[in-house]
């Protein structure tokens, strides 16, 4: 196996751990729920917290791994994370929930900004779609275990044993990252001459101007459509990291031991989606370069996801709506690694600063959608939020239309 692609499998097993995580605390969210009281305005909020964190923090974040480079960061970054990720099996009432789940999304908001730092020192530009594809169909993979790993555990143990396992493995993956990894391929001593050669003729990271602050960065159109689009993709793609479960099980009366196999089913899906997306897409860059190759995928993925998220939503068929609802998220999650290759296509030697805004965005939109979730399906039921989501994906698809890879920053 070359070396560059053993870099991508250990950042792959950090993307499974980052959602086995994150999904672990939605997956508990009826038995937390009711053995703490909260109600599901509270449970928002909650949820919503630890969004609001990961959205004010992924800029920071990735302009730390711009300057002093990815490896230190995610060492960092993990190790805070699976300290609250344990913690959170000690919380006891809504607002010690409320702030370790923000404090838990202060460290996951430095994940996909520095692995996106990683792979672009590491990989040729033509293959930034494949290895984005690895990363986000690994989350997806680590999404779909999560109630198959951890409802077990929760059913022989509680609830908050799962976060203490979670919590150790990802200490586990630190030690092993800090002794291995080399943050430049120049560095490392196993890797071949000419894979080392190849690396650094095509990996185009080159230094896109002068250096110039953020602000100023946001001030470019092509970036801020590229935030727009990522907006309209996170509010949909959070509704399966936080509230499937509970909507499920309180707007569609599905068991726990039912939950088990059919929550699984989305990511699983998801992850499929997003391998084909980061190879489609790599594909089409070669036949009709940058501009429209990243482009063509995830119009027609957001564009199908929306009418399946509506229409799931309007019928009374559980069957019909957990296959819609699995299909939606598939179509959706082809957008996840073109959206991450673009932010590298346009980022160059600020992949992190620029990868980072647009999650923030992303995770902005996601932070409204997710407390006001529980407000609508309060008061106008469960299926209404989701029939909006739909609306918004779709705008999404169009948004791409105004999104030019070959623009560089």
């Amino acid at each position: 196996m070359k070396k560059r692609h053993q870099v991508l499998l250990v950042l792959a097993i950090l993307s499974v751990i980052t959602f086995l995580d994150r999904i672990a605390f939605s997956t508990a969210g009826e038995r937390i729920t009711k053995e703490l009281g909260l109600t599901a305005v509270q449970w928002g909020w909650i949820l919503g917290s630890f969004t609001l964190a990961y959205a004010l923090f992924e800029i920071p974040t990735g302009l730390l791994g711009d300057r002093i480079g990815a490896k230190s960061v995610l060492i960092r970054v993990v190790l805070w994370w699976s300290f609250f990720t344990i913690l959170t099996g000690f919380s006891t009432g809504f607002a010690m929930l409320l702030v370790v789940r923000f404090l838990f999304g202060i460290g996951e908001a430095g994940a996909y900004p520095n692995i996106a730092i990683a792979l672009a020192k590491w990989f040729p530009a033509n293959e930034r779609g494949q290895a984005q594809a690895i990363i986000w169909g690994a989350s997806r993979l680590g999404a779909g275990l999560t109630p198959l790993v951890v409802i077990p555990i929760q059913q022989s143990y509680g609830w908050e044993a799962s976060f203490y396992v979670l919590g150790f493995v990802g200490v586990i993956w630190v030690i092993f990252w800090q002794f291995w990894h080399k943050e430049e391929p120049t560095d490392a001593k196993d890797i071949s001459a000419d894979e080392l050669k190849e690396i650094l003729a095509k990996r185009q990271l080159d230094n896109h101007g002068a250096k110039t602050s953020i602000f100023k960065l946001l001030q470019n159109k092509n970036l801020g459509y590229l935030m727009a689009m990522y907006a309209c993709y996170a509010t949909g793609v959070y509704f399966f990291q936080t509230w499937l479960p509970k909507y499920l099980q309180q707007g569609r009366g599905v068991s726990e031991n039912e939950l088990k196999l059919i929550g699984s089913a989305p990511f699983l899906l998801a992850a499929l989606g997003c391998f084909l997306g980061g190879f489609l897409s790599d594909i089409a860059v070669k036949k009709y370069g940058k501009k429209w190759g990243r482009r063509i995928v995830p119009i027609v993925g957001l564009g199908i996801s929306g009418i399946c998220l509506v229409v799931s939503a309007l019928t009374i068929n559980n069957t019909i709506a957990i296959i819609l609802l699995s299909l939606g998220m598939a179509f959706m999650d082809v957008t996840a690694p073109v959206a991450w290759a673009v932010s590298m296509d346009i980022g160059g030697t600020r992949s992190g600063s620029i990868s980072g805004a647009m999650n923030s965005a992303g995770l902005l939109a996601a932070y409204f959608s997710t407390v006001s979730f529980g407000y609508l399906a309060t008061n106008f039921g469960y299926n209404f939020p989701v029939l909006l989501l739909g609306i918004i994906v779709m705008i999404g698809a169009f948004l791409w239309l105004k999104i030019n890879a070959e623009e560089t920053i």
